[in-house]
C-alpha cells in the first residue's frame, strides 16, 4: 500500500496513538513504538506488512518526536523509538539510570532539504553562513528582511517554517547550521506536521523552511530545493539520491534510527518484527522517498542486531556527516 504523505499528515496528528489491530480475533501481542515522525513514515509502512503476516501481534504507532519518543522509551514506556539523530547524553543518562538497554540501528539515510516557493525568483542556492545568519538565535526580531542577510536579495519581509525543538530534524539542521543543537531563533512557525511547512512555503514567495527529503519529493512541484554552497565557495550541491550516498550533500545528510530496547527484544514477536523492518528496509526506504543504505550496510545492521551489539556509536555527542559504513564499525558505548 502506497503511504500517504503531507495531505493526510495532520490527519494522522490525531491517530498518532491509534492502534494497528488486526482483523482476526483473539489474543494479541502489543508492540510499542513512538518517536521520529521521520521514520514515522517508514515504520507506519513495515507495520502495515508485519501485521498482514502476523494476525496476533499489533503494534501502536506513534510520533510524539525524537526526542518525546525518547522520554517515553528510556522511562520503558515503548519497545521501540524511531530517531532521527542520535540518541544524547542526557538520555542516554536517563535510560541507564531506568535500567534500560538498547540497540541502535540505522534504516536509512535522509537529507534535510532547504526549499522556498517556485516563485521565488533570487533563490536558487544559499551558504551555510547565510543559512546560519537566517536561523542563528540572534536573528530573532532583528533578522527580519532577505536583504539583511544578502544585499543582492530584495528588501522584503522573511517568513519562516520548520520543526519544533522536540523534533531530531530540528536538533541536527541547528546542530549542522548553528553549531549546537537546539540553539535557534524561535520567532518562526513551528510545527510537529511538515505539510504546514510544505503549505506555507509554496503560498508565500518570501517563505523558507526545513524538512525530510520524502516530503520534499512528495511536493516538488510545489516547492524548490535550494542547493548548498559548499565549502570552496562554488560548488553547490542539491539534495538527491547519489549526492546523499556519496555524501557530497554536506553537512544535511543524516542517518536514521530505530533504538530497541533490549529487554523488550527477549520476546519473540519484538525480535520478529525488528528482524523483518531490516530485512524490508530497503524497499521501504524506496517506497517512501527516503534513501536506502548500501545492501553491505544493511548486512552490518543485521549483524550488529544479531549479536545484540549494545549502546550507541556516537557516545551522546552529536556528530553531523557521518558516514554509515563508518557508524557501523565503531564500537558503541553504553
Amino acid at each position: 500500500m502506497k503511504p500517504q504523505f503531507a495531505p493526510c499528515f495532520s490527519m494522522l496528528l490525531v491517530a498518532a496513538s491509534a492502534v494497528m489491530v488486526s482483523p482476526h480475533s483473539g489474543a494479541q501481542s502489543v508492540i510499542k513504538v513512538d518517536g521520529s515522525s521521520t521514520v514515522f513514515l517508514m515504520t507506519e509502512v513495515v507495520a502495515e506488512s508485519f501485521r498482514d503476516k502476523n494476525s496476533n501481534v499489533k503494534v501502536t504507532l506513534g510520533f510524539a518526536g525524537t526526542g518525546g519518543g525518547f522520554k517515553k522509551f528510556c522511562k520503558g514506556e515503548t519497545d521501540i523509538s524511531g530517531a532521527s539523530r542520535p540518541i544524547l547524553k542526557s538520555e542516554m543518562a536517563e535510560c541507564a539510570k531506568n535500567g534500560i538497554r538498547y540497540l541502535e540501528l540505522p534504516v536509512a539515510l535522509d537529507a534535510l532539504t532547504v526549499v522556498v516557493s517556485p516563485k521565488n525568483k533570487f533563490l536558487s542556492k544559499i551558504t551555510l553562513e547565510e543559512l546560519k545568519k537566517i536561523w542563528e538565535p540572534a536573528a530573532q526580531g532583528s533578522v527580519k528582511t532577505w536583504d539583511q542577510v544578502n544585499p543582492a536579495w530584495p528588501k522584503t519581509p522573511m517568513k519562516l517554517f520548520g520543526p519544533g525543538a522536540d523534533s531530531g530534524t530540528f536538533d541536527y539542521f541547528t546542530e549542522a547550521i548553528v553549531g549546537k543543537a537546539k540553539l535557534s531563533r524561535t520567532d518562526y512557525t513551528a510545527t510537529v506536521d511538515s505539510n504546514v511547512t510544505v503549505q506555507g512555503v509554496s503560498r508565500d514567495v518570501n517563505a523558507m523552511g526545513y524538512l525530510g527529503y520524502a516530503f520534499y519529493q512528495e511536493n516538488s512541484k510545489k516547492l524548490k530545493a535550494l542547493g548548498i554552497i559548499q565549502k570552496d565557495g562554488k560548488t553547490a550541491v542539491l539534495p538527491s539520491i547519489k549526492t546523499v550516498m556519496d555524501a557530497s550533500y554536506k553537512p544535511l545528510f543524516r542517518p536514521l534510527f530505530i533504538y530497541i530496547n533490549v529487554k523488550a527484544d527477549e520476546r519473540p514477536e519484538v525480535r520478529e518484527f525488528v528482524s523483518f523492518y531490516l530485512s524490508t528496509a530497503e524497499n521501504t526506504a524506496k517506497k517512501v522517498k527516503y534513501i536506502p543504505l548500501s545492501m553491505m550496510d544493511y548486512a552490518h545492521t543485521m549483524v550488529n542486531y544479531k549479536v545484540k551489539k549494545t549502546g550507541t556509536a556516537f557516545g551522546g555527542e552529536a556528530e553531523v556527516g557521518i558516514t554509515i559504513e563508518e557508524l557501523l564499525k565503531r564500537e558503541p558505548k553504553n
